[in-house]
């Protein structure tokens, strides 16, 4: 019996009850109504440029393999062998022309298909069989200027009436230079924490009050005892659409100035009046700004740092964090070089700012262990100052960085996908032709 979740979250007077942190229950059916349903970040192209390269990586808790078969279209399907259940492969990343079971020897192409096993004539001997009907379990697939998503929900609507008008937003990262963009080399950086995977979408999705307090003491190192981070309202904004939420300024180099390294700033600025060009002036100030982003349920960014990630969720108080570095393909290698290392210095399981919201993630999540403590609300009370009537911006816009907006909007969209049998119970906006970018 599935539950309803409707009376843990008042998204519009900002509660939200701590059991949804916590609660096993509650937790398998994310696993089954918000995470197999929803399309959900596996690669970026430039992870498997040429047939035969993959990487594996989570779907949730479905282990998955990304692979470019050999007519170059991406394919994603499940990383179990359908014989005993066994991971086919076992690297991270690599080449090669199929995947081959460790324990019986069975063998899967590029798009998943079983091509071979061994005493196959026993198999085909047998009423019935045929090996059409036991191929590697496919996703279905489909790209935005580079990132790769997939979903095994064949009712799912398509990328981009999921993604909707936010697709106007993220060009503000993805298409600020001909060429596209690429993560940089290296692979993935993993970490696990023991949270719950909702804490750091939340803070993702638009909370940059928790900057002013948790990371005083590793900005100042950068920025100096009084730069600290500043959130000017009057010249920022949350934006929503269908849970995907997007906080920011308009600083140009918010971010980005708190890596200190000059050379890089430098460039950034020679780069403003071409991207200004491109996006118009609007959305070039977005490129590094002081801001941070959600796609729904839980592949996360901050431009400015362009550290990307996903909160891999392994329980309900267990988190696996994957996180690259996307940059322009065109960028000069030193500068990549400087966005790597920064990266490193801030946004790491090292990093000077990661440590400080992972500790908190952790700390909110034990905290809720007692009885009574679990069934306390949280507060999500910080009232916008209001939605911004401007049809130049889509989706849903409300002024200021300094409240739980676009939060509430998140756990609004976590509650209809939990409480909805089908799809055609969760709303969704409908994608728009934005007009062009506001002045």
């Amino acid at each position: 019996m599935s539950i309803n979740v409707s009376g843990l979250v008042d998204w519009q007077r900002g509660h939200i009850d701590r059991r949804i942190f916590w609660d096993p229950a509650i937790y398998e059916q994310e696993l089954e109504r918000v995470f197999a349903r929803s399309w959900l970040f596996v690669a970026h192209e430039s992870q498997i440029e040429e047939p035969g390269a993959f990487v594996t990586t989570y779907m949730a808790q479905d282990n998955v393999i990304v692979a470019r078969a050999s007519d170059r279209s991406i394919k994603v399907f499940l990383n179990s062998c359908p014989h005993r259940g066994n991971r086919v492969c076992f690297a991270d990343s690599g080449q090669g022309r199929q995947f081959t079971c460790n324990y019986h020897g069975w063998a899967f192409g590029l798009d998943g298909a079983l091509k071979r096993m061994p005493k196959m004539a026993l198999y085909k001997a047998t009423p019935g069989f045929r090996m059409e009907d036991w191929g590697l379990k496919r996703a279905r697939v489909e790209s935005y200027k580079g990132l790769v998503f997939a979903t095994f929900d064949e009712e799912a609507p398509s990328l981009g009436d999921w993604l909707g008008d936010f697709r106007w937003y993220l060009d503000a990262v993805l298409d600020v230079e001909e060429g596209g963009t690429e993560f940089l080399p290296g692979g993935a950086t993993r970490s696990v924490m023991n949270c719950n995977w909702k804490f750091p979408a939340d803070n993702f999705v638009g909370d940059i009050y928790h900057a002013l307090w948790t990371h005083l003491g590793g900005s100042e190192p950068t920025l100096g005892r009084h730069g600290g981070v500043i959130v000017e309202n009057e010249r920022s904004w949350q934006v929503s659409v269908n849970g995907h939420g997007w906080e920011f300024n308009d600083s140009f180099l918010g971010n980005a100035a708190t890596m200190g390294d000059r050379e890089m700033l430098r460039y950034m600025k020679s780069r403003q009046e071409a991207i200004t060009a491109r996006l118009g002036e609007f959305r070039a100030k977005m490129w590094g700004s002081v801001a941070s982003a959600n796609i729904f349920p839980n592949f996360s960014f901050l431009p400015g740092y362009f550290t990307f990630r996903t909160f891999q969720p392994k329980g309900p108080t267990k988190t696996e964090i994957h996180a690259w570095t996307l940059v322009p393909k065109n960028m000069p290698d030193d500068i990549k070089d400087r966005f790597r290392r920064g990266s490193m210095r801030t946004f790491s399981p090292s990093g000077l700012l990661e440590m400080d919201d992972g500790e908190n993630w952790e700390h909110s999540t034990a905290a809720n262990a007692g009885f009574v403590t679990r069934n306390q609300r949280l507060c999500y009370a910080m009232a916008p100052e209001g939605e911004l009537d401007d049809d130049s911006l889509p989706g849903t816009v409300t002024l200021g960085q300094l409240s739980d907006a676009n939060q509430r909007l998140f756990y609004k969209k976590w509650a209809e996908m939990m409480n909805a049998e089908t799809w055609q119970d969760i709303p969704l906006e409908k994608p728009a032709a934005p007009a062009e970018a506001a002045e």
